[in-house]
């Protein structure tokens, strides 16, 4: 296996409490979510190391990257690692027998990577070929593996013990799974130039944090309680994606 340097790692590591790509909308319009958060002293005592984190480490490093770059460059760069994990999308609707959306995905990623010059143009979502953002954890939610408490990673942020579990694998696939002595999923693995590679990541993690420099900020204003708030909206967002934004309506009391 290849190796990426440690510092590397950290910095794609800080990005991911982001990386459940939210937008404004979903912050702002929360439903009641059920809150299973038995560690919640543990919780708030990482959660608070990870903002510390995020705010003197990356979040500047995203600022400098965001007014370095005009847009469209910013946003190419966006593309292209979007397209790069397409093959996962693939996968796990394949793992939830939504075959529609994996024969569109599938073509998504074949035009985005020619015509789309690997990925840099999104030419797929202009076509009409929307994309189906898909994970492990949501497979495990379609296979009726309850999602557990609520757990802040170390470093990587919120999550739920299924959430979590699904992450790992993608992450053990991504670098050791091989086929005929060719790692799949992990297309910049082929690079021989460590340097590259460690440069692709880092650029990976600083886009993905230029992209929701906005979204933190509305976090930080619209609550009291950030770490609540956090919480709250990502457990929403994971059950809007493992529904596809049909979640069931919550049960009524029999005598309602």
């Amino acid at each position: 296996m290849k190796k990426i340097a440690l510092p590397v790692i950290l910095l794609l590591a800080i990005s991911a409490p982001l990386t459940t790509a939210w937008s404004a909308e979903d912050i702002l319009d929360l439903d009641e979510v059920t809150v299973n958060d038995p560690l919640e002293g543990y919780n708030r005592a990482m959660f608070g190391f990870n903002e510390a984190l995020d705010e003197n480490i990356l979040k500047p490093i995203a600022e400098g990257y965001h007014d370095l770059f005009p847009d469209p460059i910013e946003r190419g760069i966006s593309n292209f690692f979007s397209n790069l994990h397409e093959p996962f999308n693939i996968l796990n609707n394949l793992l939830q027998f939504k075959l529609g959306d994996a024969a569109s995905d599938t073509v998504r990623f074949g035009i985005n990577t020619t015509i789309g010059i690997a990925g840099l143009f999104d030419v797929a979502t202009a076509a009409g070929l929307t994309k189906h953002d898909e994970d492990l954890g949501q497979t495990l939610a379609v296979w009726g593996v309850g999602s557990g408490p609520y757990f802040v990673i170390p470093v990587l942020g919120p999550s739920t013990i299924r959430d979590a579990f699904g992450t790992g694998t993608e992450m053990w696939i991504g670098n050791t799974v091989e086929v005929d002595d060719t790692q799949i999923f992990k297309l910049t693995d082929e690079i021989d130039s460590e340097g590259t590679r460690n440069t692709l990541f880092v650029t990976k993690a600083i886009s993905t944090r230029a992209d929701l420099l906005g979204t933190k900020e509305i976090i930080d204003d619209a609550s009291f309680d950030p770490y609540a708030f956090m919480r709250d909206s990502y457990l929403q967002k994971r059950e809007d994606l493992i529904f596809d934004g049909n979640a069931p309506l919550p049960e009524l009391p029999e005598d309602f």
